[in-house]
């Protein structure tokens, strides 16, 4: 009976299969330098993938071969695709931006949110207390979250943390807004450290509405006292915070009132356009819209990703 590979036969495998591989890492190569830099740069893969890919040619003569041919087959068949680009490239050189990681946030936050559908009470209990521990300030809306668990201790401990941090804020709101309006030598040092306190808990909407809406006035109330006083001390941040509070709780008109100062005072920041294009997006108005969008498209202002879909959406 014939065996059903001779020597000769093993030996041309195994030399077809080196010869295949010396090529492949040689294409590889050659490929990644090609590209590098360019938006094909991972299609071939590292040199470190490339030298891996070239180990497991060698270890699997014929699977690791197929595999690699049959990937790349189903990779054209079914995913390679031209992506149109052109709704949304504004003739600018554009930049990568980066939004670093809050670690501390995300260490405190992420898992208690994960968690609250877990079943057990013990370590969700162990969250809790490691969340409380921090900045109980910007956890606010994960606390909130833990109102609606199962065990009802930890349900009870969301409960009583959340009120207490909700009763200081508006004892803190109350103190400071009553030097403001007295309008003495601590008005601009009380606004200084109540706009940025209001922002931080407003923006976690834990409020019912009735008191979110109450509170996101008084914040624009204390900006246009602020504006009124010395415009000059406005941020450009500022006007971001309080389209982006007044949007949430639907009140336009005033949205619109700051946006436009914004736009007036800060033409140079992103910020100035985002909230005008974030308003008129949810008020629908195309027109004024894309005004706005062909404003910012002659203007020196790189785009962020967010602004892009933004756009893409409403194209």
């Amino acid at each position: 009976m014939r065996p059903m590979m001779s020597v000769r036969d093993l030996i041309i495998l195994v030399v077809g299969n080196t010869i295949f591989a010396i090529c492949y890492l040689i294409y590889g190569l050659l490929r990644y330098r090609i590209k590098k830099g360019g938006p094909q740069e991972m299609e071939i893969g590292t040199p470190e993938s490339v030298f891996v890919k070239t180990f497991a040619i060698l270890v699997c003569p014929v699977i690791m071969p197929a595999f690699l041919a049959l990937g790349k087959l189903f990779h054209i068949l079914f995913f390679h695709r031209d992506v149109d680009l052109a709704d949304v490239i504004f003739s600018k050189e554009r930049v990568r931006t980066f939004a670093y990681a809050d670690e501390e946030r995300d260490m405190n936050m992420a898992p208690l949110e994960e968690s609250i559908a877990v079943s057990d009470n013990a370590s969700l209990r162990t969250l809790m207390l490691n969340v409380v521990r921090g900045d109980i300030g910007k956890s606010l809306r994960s606390i909130s979250l833990a109102l609606n668990s199962e065990d009802s201790e930890t349900a009870h401990y969301a409960a009583s943390v959340l009120a207490d941090e909700l009763n200081n804020f508006r004892t803190t709101v109350q103190r400071l807004y009553v030097e403001i309006k007295k309008d003495n030598e601590k008005f601009f040092s009380c606004v200084d450290t109540l706009l940025p306190y209001m922002n931080d808990v407003l923006e976690q909407r834990v409020f019912l509405d009735i008191e979110q809406v109450k509170f996101v006035l008084q914040m624009e109330e204390v900006c246009e006292l602020l504006y009124q006083k010395d415009k000059a001390l406005m941020a450009g941040v500022h006007y971001e915070w309080i389209c982006s509070r007044l949007l949430e709780v639907r009140k336009f008109e005033l949205c619109e009132k700051w946006a436009l100062r914004s736009a007036e005072e800060y033409p140079q920041l992103l910020s100035s356009y985002t909230s005008r294009l974030k308003l008129f997006f949810t008020t629908q108005d195309r027109e004024r819209f894309f005004e706005v969008m062909n404003q910012l498209k002659a203007s020196e202002i790189v785009i962020d990703q967010e602004t892009l879909e933004l756009i893409r959406v409403f194209s």
